[in-house]
Protein backbone atom coordinates (compact mmCIF):
# COMPACT_ATOMS: atom_id res chain seq x y z
CA UNK A 1 0.00 0.00 0.00
CA UNK A 2 1.64 3.63 -1.07
CA UNK A 3 1.59 6.36 1.17
CA UNK A 4 2.48 9.76 0.76
CA UNK A 5 2.10 11.39 4.11
CA UNK A 6 3.29 15.19 4.00
CA UNK A 7 4.02 17.21 7.04
CA UNK A 8 5.30 20.86 8.11
CA UNK A 9 2.66 23.08 7.42
CA UNK A 10 1.18 25.57 9.27
CA UNK A 11 0.77 29.37 9.71
CA UNK A 12 3.12 31.88 9.00
CA UNK A 13 3.83 35.57 8.57
CA UNK A 14 4.13 37.01 5.36
CA UNK A 15 7.77 37.31 4.11
CA UNK A 16 8.44 34.01 6.18
CA UNK A 17 9.86 30.45 5.44
CA UNK A 18 8.01 26.83 5.96
CA UNK A 19 9.69 23.66 5.09
CA UNK A 20 7.63 20.99 4.04
CA UNK A 21 7.91 16.94 3.93
CA UNK A 22 6.70 14.17 2.14
CA UNK A 23 7.13 10.94 3.54
CA UNK A 24 7.00 8.30 1.14
CA UNK A 25 6.38 4.26 2.05
CA UNK A 26 5.16 1.02 -0.01
CA UNK A 27 6.93 2.35 -2.95
CA UNK A 28 10.58 2.36 -4.69
CA UNK A 29 11.16 5.97 -4.05
CA UNK A 30 14.21 6.15 -6.43
CA UNK A 31 12.29 5.54 -9.64
CA UNK A 32 9.88 7.80 -8.86
CA UNK A 33 9.83 11.61 -10.26
CA UNK A 34 8.33 13.69 -7.46
CA UNK A 35 6.13 16.79 -7.76
CA UNK A 36 4.48 19.08 -5.34
CA UNK A 37 1.49 21.00 -6.20
CA UNK A 38 -1.05 23.07 -4.09
CA UNK A 39 -5.06 24.37 -4.48
CA UNK A 40 -6.17 27.32 -3.11
CA UNK A 41 -9.95 27.88 -2.13
CA UNK A 42 -11.87 28.11 -5.03
CA UNK A 43 -9.43 27.36 -7.10
CA UNK A 44 -7.94 24.48 -9.35
CA UNK A 45 -4.91 22.39 -8.29
CA UNK A 46 -1.62 23.90 -9.93
CA UNK A 47 1.43 22.43 -10.15
CA UNK A 48 4.19 23.85 -8.02
CA UNK A 49 7.37 22.20 -8.56
CA UNK A 50 8.99 18.94 -9.77
CA UNK A 51 12.36 16.97 -9.36
CA UNK A 52 14.10 14.02 -11.24
CA UNK A 53 14.74 10.72 -9.43
CA UNK A 54 18.14 11.09 -8.59
CA UNK A 55 17.46 15.12 -7.48
CA UNK A 56 19.89 16.32 -10.20
CA UNK A 57 16.97 18.03 -12.75
CA UNK A 58 14.58 20.50 -10.70
CA UNK A 59 11.29 22.94 -12.49
CA UNK A 60 9.55 25.34 -10.80
CA UNK A 61 6.29 26.90 -11.69
CA UNK A 62 7.10 30.67 -12.64
CA UNK A 63 5.32 32.19 -9.64
CA UNK A 64 7.79 30.24 -7.04
CA UNK A 65 10.79 30.48 -8.97
CA UNK A 66 13.52 32.09 -6.60
CA UNK A 67 11.81 31.58 -3.43
CA UNK A 68 10.89 27.68 -3.04
CA UNK A 69 13.83 24.68 -3.54
CA UNK A 70 12.45 21.34 -4.09
CA UNK A 71 14.53 17.94 -2.67
CA UNK A 72 14.80 14.88 -2.19
CA UNK A 73 16.79 11.84 0.11
CA UNK A 74 16.47 8.95 -1.67
CA UNK A 75 18.06 7.10 1.34
CA UNK A 76 14.94 8.50 3.63
CA UNK A 77 12.03 8.26 0.65
CA UNK A 78 11.21 11.77 1.54
CA UNK A 79 10.80 14.74 -0.83
CA UNK A 80 10.93 18.22 0.82
CA UNK A 81 9.46 21.85 -0.56
CA UNK A 82 11.40 24.37 1.14
CA UNK A 83 9.23 27.59 0.91
CA UNK A 84 10.67 31.28 1.90
CA UNK A 85 9.45 34.89 0.97
CA UNK A 86 5.76 33.33 1.77
CA UNK A 87 3.03 35.75 0.90
CA UNK A 88 -1.09 35.23 1.17
CA UNK A 89 -0.90 34.64 -2.25
CA UNK A 90 0.97 30.75 -1.20
CA UNK A 91 -1.67 30.01 1.59
CA UNK A 92 -3.15 26.58 -0.02
CA UNK A 93 -3.47 22.99 0.39
CA UNK A 94 -0.19 21.65 -0.84
CA UNK A 95 0.27 17.61 -2.00
CA UNK A 96 3.16 15.89 -2.97
CA UNK A 97 2.69 13.29 -5.68
CA UNK A 98 4.51 10.61 -7.13
CA UNK A 99 4.93 9.59 -11.14
CA UNK A 100 7.33 7.72 -13.14
CA UNK A 101 6.73 8.77 -16.91
CA UNK A 102 9.64 10.08 -18.52
CA UNK A 103 10.14 13.59 -18.13
CA UNK A 104 8.76 16.80 -16.60
CA UNK A 105 5.20 16.22 -16.05
CA UNK A 106 2.90 19.67 -14.57
CA UNK A 107 -0.43 17.78 -15.13
CA UNK A 108 -2.05 16.49 -11.79
CA UNK A 109 -3.11 13.38 -14.14
CA UNK A 110 0.29 12.40 -14.81
CA UNK A 111 0.61 11.47 -10.88
CA UNK A 112 0.09 7.92 -10.27
CA UNK A 113 0.18 8.81 -5.88
CA UNK A 114 -0.80 11.43 -4.18
CA UNK A 115 -0.84 12.40 -0.54
CA UNK A 116 -3.51 13.66 1.31
CA UNK A 117 -2.31 17.51 1.40
CA UNK A 118 -1.32 19.94 3.98
CA UNK A 119 -2.36 23.36 4.84
CA UNK A 120 -0.34 26.23 4.66
CA UNK A 121 -1.66 30.01 5.31
CA UNK A 122 0.05 32.99 4.97
CA UNK A 123 -1.21 36.13 7.05
CA UNK A 124 -0.97 39.59 5.97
Amino acid sequence: QVQLVESGGGLVQNGGSLRLSCAASGLTFSIYRMAWFRQAPGSEREFVATISRTGGTTYYADFVKGRFTISRDNAKNTVYLQMNSLNPEDTAVYSCAAQKTLGIQRTPAAYEYWGQGIRVAVSS
